[in-house]
């Protein structure tokens, strides 16, 4: 039987064992044809109250299994993930449109994400503290109890797998509500690896469903810690929800990453670059570059470059022909993409390649002569679109690219490195890439953006240690103290 047979989780949620939803079910759709794949369960709040009273009472076990045997779930979970990649890229591609390039770079980051996890687990949880009485003081990081993950649907597998497989190393129980237009490979697909690899039932649940299933993620009382990756609006909510609950949350949001290209980068390279960049996946990747910021001596050859690019571009049904571009997740994201290049086209902005779409299918996009007021420009679009911004020096570069409520991902092309890296420290970035674009991720480098793009470093790492501990203060003395009193 394979791993994503749908006889274990065809309308089902995952609560201690495959189950019915209380909420019932919802269709899988396909976004390049619109056809019913599949049916899982979709999770109302009383199934998330349900599955995170399970894991609360599965975690304190878990918490208490040697680091070695919570280890080698995690190093099996990634051998799994590479075992099974065809069978996850198959659901990657149909379900999620990806390209098979962008489905197997999720599944090996899938499974590089479980092995670095393990390791989290062998590592030291404490210090020893200095003390000024005569006792034994230490800091001791202790798991954090129940972590709720709410993931998204543009890269579902790695930006669940992101925070669960941390998570769960470090003796937590997860409960994680994968996007319900990607509840398969980004949800049903985690739960299915790390049952084969012999996670204990109960310490990790699959709720797909809708915003009521995740506000009640975020209230729940057995829920310490949330991990969201998301919208940036999406994002305020639930930072001002868990701040009314008093809980820690981590914000993985939004961005409008800018590409500075000086006068000496090489073109032809810069264009390639850029392309990537800005096209990967359609778009649909907080670090996509979204502004790119070209010097005027090299701006008109270089838009001409890109929108020759573009137009070369194949956009099509990743399942069943060889393109460069899938299909966008659905109607709403389609027509919010093309809503943003209309009225920039309307506001002054010149179309020089794309600006249509057949279905969810929509061209690359390249957008000249844009400002402040382009609405393609000044937002976040999460579609291939690249509107281009001349500037005439540095510090407008440098303006330009800091006038931004966003700061995730900056990407500096220049054949001078250290020119190059004197530049991005003067733009306030989580992520820095010189002679690279935007969009870049391992599992062991911190991963996480400032202002509107969220709390900061969160995930990679000593990060993910932090993110997924309590930190408590513990003293010993060889005898009772005594007081005067």
């Amino acid at each position: 039987m394979s791993l994503l047979d749908p006889s274990h989780w065809s309308g089902k949620v995952a609560i201690g064992g495959w189950t019915p939803a209380a909420g019932g079910q919802t269709s899988v759709v396909e976004p390049a044809t619109g056809d019913t794949l599949e049916h899982v369960g979709s999770a109302n709040p009383e199934d998330v109250a349900r599955a995170s009273e399970r894991a609360a009472a599965a975690q304190r076990q878990w918490a208490r299994t040697p680091y070695t045997e919570r280890a080698a779930v995690l190093r099996r979970a990634g051998d799994l993930f590479t075992r099974h990649a065809d069978e996850i890229h198959h659901w990657l591609i149909r379900e999620a449109g990806c390209v098979p390039g962008k489905a197997a770079f999720e599944t090996n980051l899938a499974a590089q994400e479980c092995y670095e996890a393990a390791a989290l687990a062998s590592r030291p949880l404490g210090e020893l503290l200095p003390s000024a009485e005569p006792r034994l003081s230490m800091a001791r990081r202790l798991p954090a109890g129940v972590v709720g993950v709410i993931a998204p649907f543009n890269a579902p597998l790695v930006l669940a797998t992101r925070s669960v497989a941390p998570a769960l190393a470090l003796g937590n129980a997860v409960v994680l509500k994968p996007d319900p237009r990607t509840a398969v490979c980004g949800g049903v697909a985690v739960m299915r690896v790390f049952e084969e690899a012999g996670l204990p039932e109960g310490v990790l649940a699959v709720v797909p469903g809708g915003a009521d299933a995740g506000h009640q993620l975020v209230v729940d009382p057995h829920t310490h810690v949330v991990s969201f990756t998301g919208s940036t609006a999406a994002g305020r909510k639930v930072g001002a929800t868990a701040a009314e609950h008093l809980k820690r949350v981590h914000l993985e949001l939004g961005g409008n990453s800018a590409m500075i290209v000086l006068p000496d980068a090489d073109l032809e390279r810069a264009v390639s670059t850029a392309a990537f960049g800005s096209y990967f996946h359609q778009g649909q990747i907080c670090m996509t570059t979204g502004r790119h910021l070209v010097h005027a001596s090299i701006a008109d050859e270089y838009a001409e470059r890109l929108a020759h690019k573009a137009e070369q571009l194949t956009v099509g049904d990743p399942a069943r022909e060889e393109v460069a571009l899938g299909p966008i997740i659905d109607a709403p994201q389609r027509d919010k993409i093309h809503a943003l290049v209309r009225a920039s086209v309307e506001g002054g902005a010149r179309l020089a390649a794309g600006g249509t779409h057949e279905e969810l299918f929509y061209r690359p996009t390249v957008l000249t002569e844009v400002t402040d007021a382009s609405p393609a420009y000044a937002e976040e679009v999460f579609g291939p679109v690249a509107p281009i911004r001349a500037f005439s020096d540095v510090d407008e570069a440098v303006a330009l690219a800091t006038a931004s409520t966003y700061g995730l991902a900056l990407s500096v092309l220049t054949r001078d490195v250290m020119r190059g890296l004197e530049v991005a420290e003067r733009v306030p970035a989580g992520l820095v890439h010189i002679n690279d674009q935007t969009v870049n991720d391992e599992a062991l480098a911190p991963m996480g953006g400032v202002g509107a793009s969220g709390t900061g470093v969160r995930f990679g790492g000593t990060a993910s240690l932090e993110a997924f501990t309590e930190t408590r203060w513990i003293t010993v003395r060889a005898q009772e103290a005594t007081y005067p009193i």
